[in-house]
């Protein structure tokens, strides 16, 4: 799912009315979130189609759900392509999916649903990320991964606003490992 980070972001995820910080040397943080006009059980199930994050995540080409807690992404990021596989660390349906990717670019994160009402919720992203250029290290520095994932996050708010429901949804679980 980080691939979340690369996903939203640089190698991820996003979300809205969010922080950069940094953490140790080297590792990035972003947290965002953003609020939407539909339920709770509505932003999850949307979210746990994976394979449909090119919609709206502006940096990512592909990704590829090899089974129910690992996936194969593609992206551009500081103007290069790069893979990376990613497992999914813990799934709880409506709450909250946390990844850490296994190969290439390095990046964990949890994304977390939250209900503000019957018909509206919130839906949370942290991610860490480790650049592995110079360009990626000044993109995080300024602020670009943060730009990029605020964008992806409108993007997913307008994707699930403007059909009103899910294309499609995995309810499982998966316990914290």
């Amino acid at each position: 799912m980080l691939g979340f980070a690369a996903l939203l972001g640089a190698g991820g995820m996003l979300l809205l009315d969010g922080t950069l910080q940094r953490r140790e040397r080297g590792q990035h943080t972003v947290h965002e979130s953003v609020n939407l006009d539909v339920p709770v059980t509505t932003a999850y199930n949307q979210w746990t189609q994976f394979e449909t994050f090119p919609a709206f995540m502006a940096s990512v080409q592909e990704v590829r759900q090899l089974d129910n807690t690992h996936l194969h992404w593609k992206a551009t990021i500081a103007g290069k392509v790069k893979e990376w596989d990613a497992e999914i660390t813990e799934q709880i349906p409506d709450q909250r999916i946390a990844w850490r990717s296994t190969s290439g670019v390095g990046n964990s994160g949890v994304v977390t649903f939250h209900p503000i009402s019957g018909s509206r919720s919130r839906v949370e992203l942290e991610m860490q990320f480790t650049p592995e250029t110079f360009t990626e290290e000044l993109g995080g520095a300024v602020g670009g991964v943060k730009l990029a994932t605020k964008g992806n996050l409108r993007r997913f708010k307008k994707l699930v606003e403007s059909h009103g429901k899910e294309t499609g949804a995995w309810r499982g679980t998966v316990p914290i490992h």
